[in-house]
């Protein structure tokens, strides 16, 4: 739902008094003197009832009135319904999701605004069965994902007895080898590169569609370390194959001018989500002690723990008078809602937003990727078919109204289109013992 604007500097918001108990006599001056830390923003909020304009000092600075009806109306110079900026329920019980996010996957998914409805709706059934039927296969599980051209959850078993026990409405395949197996496969692929490939290997994943453990590979790049590489890791299990690709994925932190996040007033990287004490953002953008600043150049806070390579998250604790709130920017005029972090199968429909490149939506391909980047592997990531730019990374990734997780890497850029991976949200959140700020 919109409840603010992209705008460098400070901007002016009006909040209804009811909302908080320190305001009295109705609608109330906020002035949002920096901005940063959730999905790209975090609100520093100064109270002054008497004055409808703040005086302009340092960089450019200019103010926009946005009325929010009971702390969620639509962005707006007037009085707007906050039922009015909602995408309409579909017939199917659907998540609930901003206007503007529903706009977004039209345009990136070639949806019309019915079937945003539909696949929504379809998507929350796919993600309650996904859990159903891994009870229900056990150790015959072999992969799920939902298919959109069906609308429903295709799930594999290596037991055509369990297969038959799977209730309607999910697709089921009988395959060689389960989950389980193609995941050890890839652990020993895991060790076998230890820190780092051949430059020429871009990483490896179980893919369960294939029912295979890829191996991809820049054809460009080809050397004999990687043909000794991709020789040895063939000949581990039969269910290896080799893909070749055009490009290699690399991180999206970057040395440029603007905003939202600075490492150490130099490098740029975008926020990922805000939880109780900062945010969460990517583990390559800065190391411990790192300070972080706003676009002004404000310190706002600094890196509290980072972990890259093997992982690639981190958690910046922000100063107490910094207000996080529970919402991903759009960078369309628009924020969207953040009400929980459960994982969507892979198939769902999934967005991103960044500092860079704004908010591009895509599908999310396949988990379990272990990429290998220039500055060494990281495992567990998962790969999606949306595009990102340098000083994306660490940026927020939802899918409807559910964190999902941070910009990592990826290839290719919003021009051309490209893969992007990142890190999934619940792994940061046990690591760091830390609790999602959400927009309910």
């Amino acid at each position: 739902m919109a409840v603010g604007r992209t705008l460098r500097g400070s901007l002016t918001f009006r909040l209804p008094s009811e909302k908080f108990s320190n305001i009295q006599n109705g609608w109330s001056t906020v002035y949002l003197h920096r901005l940063s830390a959730v999905g790209g923003f975090a609100l520093f909020l100064r109270i002054n009832k008497g004055r409808q304009n703040m005086k302009r000092t340092g960089v450019a600075r200019w103010s926009a009135a946005v009325l929010l009806a009971a702390g969620l109306a639509a962005a707006s110079l007037t009085s707007a319904s906050a039922a009015a900026d909602l995408a309409p329920l579909s017939p199917v019980t659907a998540p609930r999701v901003t206007q503007a996010m529903s706009q977004a996957m039209q345009r990136d998914l070639g949806l019309s605004a019915a079937e945003v409805k539909t696949r929504l709706a379809q998507e929350a059934a796919a993600r309650t069965a996904e859990q159903t039927v891994r009870t229900t296969l056990g150790d015959s599980y072999a992969g799920s994902w939902f298919d959109p051209k069906s609308g429903t959850l295709v799930a594999q078993s290596t037991d055509s007895v369990r297969a038959a026990r799977v209730g309607a409405g999910v697709t089921v395949r009988v395959v060689t080898h389960s989950r389980a197996e193609l995941d050890a496969v890839k652990t020993r692929i895991d060790r076998f590169a230890g820190r780092a490939a051949p430059a020429a290997i871009n990483g490896w994943h179980v893919d369960d569609k294939t029912n295979s453990v890829v191996v991809a590979v820049n054809r460009h790049k080809v050397d004999a370390a990687a043909k000794s590489f991709l020789a040895s890791v063939t000949a581990i299990h039969s269910s290896v194959r080799v893909v070749e690709e055009d490009n290699s994925p690399q991180t999206y932190a970057d040395v440029v001018g603007g905003w939202p996040y600075y490492i150490n007033f130099a490098a740029r990287c975008s926020e990922g989500f805000a939880v109780y004490g900062g945010f969460v953002s990517a583990g390559h953008c800065g190391l411990p002690g790192n300070t972080v600043s706003d676009h002004n150049g404000t310190v706002i806070g600094s890196f509290v723990a980072s972990s890259f390579p093997g992982n690639d998250y981190s958690y910046v604790g922000t100063d107490p008078s910094v207000t996080l709130w529970g919402y991903v920017e759009g960078y369309n005029g628009s924020w969207y809602y953040v009400y929980g972090s459960a994982q969507v199968p892979a198939g769902s429909g999934i967005c991103r937003s960044g500092s860079t490149s704004g908010l591009w939506c895509g599908t999310l391909l396949d988990r379990g990727w272990t990429v290998n980047y220039p500055e060494g592997t990281v495992y567990n990531l998962t790969r999606t078919n949306v595009c990102a730019e340098p000083g994306d990374s660490g940026g927020s990734w939802l899918s409807a109204n559910q964190a999902q997780g941070v910009t990592s890497g990826g290839s290719g850029n919003c021009t051309s289109g490209g893969t992007t991976f990142y890190q999934e949200i619940t792994p940061i959140l046990a690591a760091y013992n830390l609790t999602l700020v959400t927009s309910s």
